[in-house]
């Protein structure tokens, strides 16, 4: 019932963001005492009320300003009384100027949050340096993270200093299975970000509903996109595919506990039934997906998959490369990660109608495979079926955006992207037994 109560409150924020609201007021339409809402709205937002109240301010002012309205007008309409006012809380809430914020960050209007059909955590840098006094370095400078290839930031992470990251989830078992791979991986000579302990041992701590552990934060780049469809794009993208490939053989002989993941059946019984009717794609490829695949899928190599091999989580420097992020670890296909980063690439960069990207996006599609297969060498049914595994994940990735408004213009985005997808599944097959 709080889940009820709290969604109201944020919807009224919302409709009224740009009027005075004060928390007595909202503790009075939800019907509890000052103190009580309080803490209800803190654990289930993940900060104060008035802080709450305030970011979002910010950030609707922000997007106007992104949109080409003056800053000072920006900053009255959304109820600051000066420049100065507005400026000042910004730098105190996200860590930059207003100037500095544009820059680094893709800036986007503000969805509005519900509590009851996705996760949201806010963690505030105020939270975050009474949360790294566990690791002694509540002086330490902290940072955003943005990812280089769309501009996103990093909604479960921060900086902290040169040397190291703060990650924080809600999903102990995730938090734990980042944990697990990234330190058996390391174990093995490969570069990932293993936990550093606290001053009294423990590799992650609990507060509230949050779980936050402190990683070494590993020396190099994310691979961008863009540099993807560069001249040397081929050799690019068959490095992804190697890596990706020995990370696939590394992975392979760890014994983990992790979900045991069916794409065939996730597909076949949640995303076709969901996304029916919404897609301009003729009712025969769903048979032919359904009827082909379900024959495929028995033969297919299992093992645990990094499951978001995105260029994003890919960090390569000084000779070395590794992997960030093993959270979503599970136990699938293993064709699914290069499938998979072949995809995102794309998601990231899709343009309708520009023929020049979308032909270089097909070799880039193929030379990751050819990179993987030099690695963990594809049996005749994988390469068939790859595919068909480029089409789960793009349906799979539909059905999850799909009625998240937080995740619109992904959704739209790989609708055309997903319906192109289709209309090339030929070259698609060729490009993986050629």
């Amino acid at each position: 019932m709080y889940r009820e109560v709290i969604q109201d409150s944020l919807d009224y924020i919302e409709d009224n963001i740009k009027c005075e609201i004060s928390a007595r007021e909202l503790s009075e339409r939800a019907g509890f005492s000052l103190f009580h809402y309080y803490r209800l709205f803190q654990m289930t937002v993940g900060m104060p009320v008035m802080q709450y109240i305030l970011r979002r301010r910010l950030l609707n002012a922000i997007y106007e300003i992104s949109c080409g309205n003056k800053m000072i007008d920006a900053a009255l309409l959304y109820g600051f009384e000066t420049h100065a006012g507005f400026y000042k809380a910004f730098v105190r809430e996200f860590g930059c100027t207003p100037t500095q914020y544009l820059k680094r960050y893709k800036v986007k209007k503000p969805y509005r949050i519900n509590v009851f059909k996705e996760e949201h955590i806010m963690v505030t840098h105020k939270k975050a340096t009474q949360i790294l006094k566990n690791w002694g370095l509540e002086n330490e400078k902290l940072s955003d993270i943005y990812y280089d290839g769309s501009g996103n930031r990093n909604e479960n992470a921060f900086y902290v200093g040169t040397d190291y990251v703060l990650k924080f989830s809600p999903h102990l078992g995730k938090l734990k299975s980042h944990i697990t791979i990234s330190k058996a991986l390391e174990n093995v000579g490969l570069f990932a970000a293993t936990p550093v302990e606290t001053l009294d041992g423990k590799e992650y701590i609990a507060e509230g509903e949050l779980y936050f552990c402190l990683t070494k934060r590993l020396e190099g780049q994310q691979i961008k996109t863009t540099d993807m469809y560069e001249d040397d794009f081929v050799e690019k993208a068959r490095f992804v595919g190697e890596v990706i490939g020995q990370l696939s053989n590394a992975l392979a002989g760890l014994e983990l506990l992790v979900k045991d993941t069916n794409i065939y059946e996730s597909v076949v019984n949640l995303a076709i039934p969901k996304l029916k009717g919404k897609l301009d794609i003729s009712e025969d490829v769903f048979l032919e997906y359904t009827e082909n695949f379900g024959k495929l899928i028995q033969t297919l190599p299992k093992q645990v998959i990094h499951r978001d091999p995105n260029l994003g989580n890919i960090i390569v420097g000084n000779n070395r490369w590794g992997f960030i992020d093993f959270e979503l670890c599970e136990r699938n296909v293993r064709i699914f990660d290069p499938c998979y980063a072949a995809t995102a690439i794309l998601s990231e960069s899709f343009e309708a109608g520009n023929e020049t990207k979308l032909w270089k996006w097909l070799q880039i599609y193929k030379n990751i495979i050819y990179g993987y297969d030099t690695v963990v060498k594809l049996t005749e049914e994988e390469k068939e079926a790859i595919p068909y595994v480029v089409l789960s994940n793009q349906l799979l990735a539909l059905a999850w955006f799909d009625g998240k408004e937080k995740y619109q213009e992904l959704y739209k985005t790989n609708k055309m992207m997903t319906e192109w997808l289709v209309s090339v599944f030929n070259e698609l097959r060729d490009n993986c037994t050629d």
